[in-house]
């Protein structure tokens, strides 16, 4: 790979709009989810002494939260503070290149760990942790400086920027071979994705229509994604330039397919961001126009060197497309114009094959990894000057160690998807990985590992009565709920009520105690939550909360199109399945003592928060914001932001190419040595007639230069 600069520069870029997004995202939501009057109140997870020392309270859970009684402000007010803070800093860092620093992601990431450490059921999701763990990775790529406008590339960044491919790599290898150690028959059956797009948390409108292609199609597509899952990371690590782009243009098609059909948040804009770690100069100044010039002739070692990579990039794609078809028994039906294919290998069959993959995962990151720090070693012994090598020796050998100390703890999770390969690492690496998991710095991912919704898609309705008789629907603004409402297109908000009441409804409701404090909020009236449920204008009990609630357990597909090809009327049916939850109302018994068991019962009223001018200043944002949907305050701050990006990039284009500073003048050439051959005729009439008028000015900018001129 070339040069990294701007794909760096592109990914800290990325990881500040994706900051944003997360910071923006649960700020909105915060009353309601953690508030004092909300679902899980986070004061119930903060127990503040006077008697024990801070540093105490931190190596116990490292949340900034705990300097809430310092700066005079409940918890509900710091936790408000932390993302307000946050939003600062990644728009910041947005549209200034100058605050993409080292100091400001590390800011970032202390912002979002802090939150985490108490978001609870609602913030423990894979890509919450998956933006910690880049986060943290964003610290050791950005530039150490702050305020010093823009950074020239570092002699280890190949090191730092070597991390985000191995995560990269982690991520997909790890979705893909998951899909298949769990036994799941819609994956091993190649049917997965007839029922992902209709059992999706929140699908999005070309969800319905991807639902309708044919199923070779969609059988057919669970084979690309398992090939492009398992086989092709392996080429983010390949010695040839091209498979590597082609592994970035491959991994760029899955995310894309997977935003334009489901809302998953920033989780896919994440996966991209990580992506750029495939990509170098050379690949992004051809999307800019500015492709590298290729030579006229090459030496004939060179067309060798040439003709041999093509040649080696052919025998990998065959033996991609060639592996995939005796896998999964592709063949062609000409008759038909279709392709049939099932999957040609046992369970036993694969466990070896990972088996053995997996160790060899490890010592092809180990190698790939040694390069890296070999020739970036190289690359320091090469700077000019005794200070400026030993400079970049120093910064060399801590990221060198850095790199290999974060690729050791990674080990630990990776291998949990093989036993073996687990339980033969090191006893120090797995206690160094147990001392800092809380800081979520390396994690284990594995996503859509079960296909749900194979008999239908369950989905929770509340319903509300005043007289116990006349039941009124709760519908969620996001989540599936009315037969005709519209599929939204939310992404990258993540409403997180909505997320929960999708995985609640794959269990009994034991497993989701959230659920009954939602119910007494309900039951309560709490503005905060039903704010979270849909807008409070179009709440049926917005005048008076019901007097009993309660939930249905039903299950939902997708509609057909009509016989004629028209669209139907409605997106879902549905067809009653259970109770959820049972009708309960303020004062039942045995719902209080449901409440008091799963100690989400408040001890007594709760005051009013603490007065000074942070809370009141925390409080007038929040009135300015109130009423207004989370995406349109979301994409607003973007659009904003994009805007000052892109107006700086027009005027200092104009500026460059206009009444900009005029640039200096070249250096003297040197004297050509004796030993030189003299120049032929045609080589001194060429400067003359081609060069004549830069000749001038530079003979008029010596003469400037001049002492005589100077005096």
């Amino acid at each position: 790979m070339g040069e990294i600069r701007l794909p760096r520069h592109m990914f800290l870029w990325s990881m500040s709009v994706i900051y944003l997004f997360a910071f923006v995202s649960l700020y909105v939501q915060i009353p309601g989810l953690y508030g004092n009057e909300g679902i899980l109140p986070v004061r119930w997870q903060m127990h503040y002494d006077d008697e024990t020392p801070l540093l105490e309270q931190l190596q116990g859970a490292p949340t900034l939260l705990w300097l809430a009684p310092w700066l005079g402000l409940d918890t509900q007010q710091a936790m408000e503070l932390l993302c307000l803070l946050g939003v600062l800093l990644a728009f910041g860092a947005l549209v200034l290149e100058a605050l993409r620093g080292s100091l400001v992601f590390l800011c970032l990431w202390a912002l979002y760990l802090s939150l985490y450490q108490v978001g609870q059921v609602f913030l423990y999701f894979q890509w919450d942790s998956l933006l910690l763990e880049t986060g943290f990775l964003a610290i050791l790529v950005a530039p150490l400086g702050l305020l010093c406008g823009r950074s020239a590339s570092r002699h280890h960044d190949s090191l730092t920027f070597w991390l985000l491919r191995w995560l990269l790599f982690r991520l997909m290898f790890a979705s893909g071979v998951v899909k298949l150690t769990s036994r799941c028959p819609t994956w091993w059956g190649l049917t997965a994705v007839t029922y992902h797009y209709e059992t999706q948390c929140i699908p999005t409108p070309l969800a319905w229509f991807a639902h309708q292609l044919p199923v070779w199609v969609q059988k057919l597509s669970v084979v690309g994604t398992f090939v492009i899952e398992i086989a092709v990371p392996f080429l983010f690590f390949a010695p040839i330039r091209r498979l590597r782009l082609t592994a970035f243009y491959l991994q760029v098609l899955l995310q894309v397919c997977i935003i334009l059909t489901g809302n998953y948040n920033f989780f896919n804009l994440l996966t991209l961001a990580l992506c750029f770690s495939l990509l170098d100069d050379d690949a992004v100044g051809s999307w800019l126009g500015r492709g590298k010039r290729k030579k006229a002739k090459k030496s004939w070692p060179e067309t060798i060197h040439s003709w041999t990579t093509v040649l080696v990039e052919l025998a990998v794609y065959a033996l991609i497309i060639a592996g995939a078809a005796v896998c999964f028994q592709l063949e062609i039906n000409w008759k038909n114009y279709s392709v049939s294919s099932k999957i040609g290998f046992t369970f036993h069959e694969f466990s070896n094959f990972l088996k053995k993959v997996t160790k060899g995962s490890i010592w092809i990151g180990v190698l790939s990894l040694t390069w890296e720090v070999v020739t970036a070693m190289f690359s320091c012994a090469c700077v000019r000057g005794f200070f400026w090598k030993l400079w970049a020796t120093i910064q060399w050998a801590i990221f060198a160690i850095a790199a290999a100390g974060m690729f050791a703890l990674s080990l630990v999770p990776f291998t949990y998807i093989e036993y073996e390969s687990h339980s033969g690492l090191w006893p120090v690496v797995r206690e160094a990985y147990d001392t800092v998991d809380r800081y979520q710095l390396v994690n284990s991912y594995g996503l859509f590992r079960r296909m749900t919704g194979v008999g239908g898609r369950p989905e929770v309705v509340i319903e509300g009565s005043m007289d116990k008789e006349t039941w009124t629907e709760i519908e969620f603004t996001y989540k599936p709920g009315n037969l005709s409402g519209p599929l939204p297109v939310v992404a990258p908000h993540q409403p997180r009520l909505d997320w929960q009441m999708w995985f609640a409804a794959l269990g009994p409701q034991k497993q989701s105690p959230w659920f009954t404090s939602l119910v007494h909020r309900l039951l309560q009236g709490k503005k905060d939550v039903i704010e979270l449920i849909q807008p409070e204008s179009q709440y049926p009990f917005a005048r008076e909360p019901p007097a009993f609630i309660r939930a249905q357990l039903y299950k939902y597909w997708f509609t057909e199109p009509k016989e004629d090809g028209s669209l139907p009327e409605q997106w879902w049916r549905r067809r009653f399945a259970e109770e959820f939850y049972p009708t309960v109302h303020l004062g039942d018994p045995t719902f209080e003592n449901m409440l008091d068991q799963l100690l989400m019962k408040d001890a007594g009223p709760v005051g009013r928060g603490p007065e000074g001018p942070l809370p009141q200043a925390l409080g007038l944002v929040r009135e300015q914001l109130h009423g207004l949907s989370a995406p349109l305050v979301l994409w607003s701050l973007f659009s904003t932001g994009a805007a000052i990006c892109l107006l700086k990039l027009l005027f200092s284009g104009s500026s460059g190419a206009g009444g900009g500073k005029p640039k200096p003048a070249p250096a003297a050439e040197p004297k050509r040595r004796a030993k030189d051959p003299p120049a032929t005729a045609a080589q001194k009439k060429e400067p003359r007639e081609e060069g004549g008028k830069e000749n001038s000015e530079e003979r008029a900018a010596d003469s400037d230069r001049s002492p005589r001129k100077r005096k």
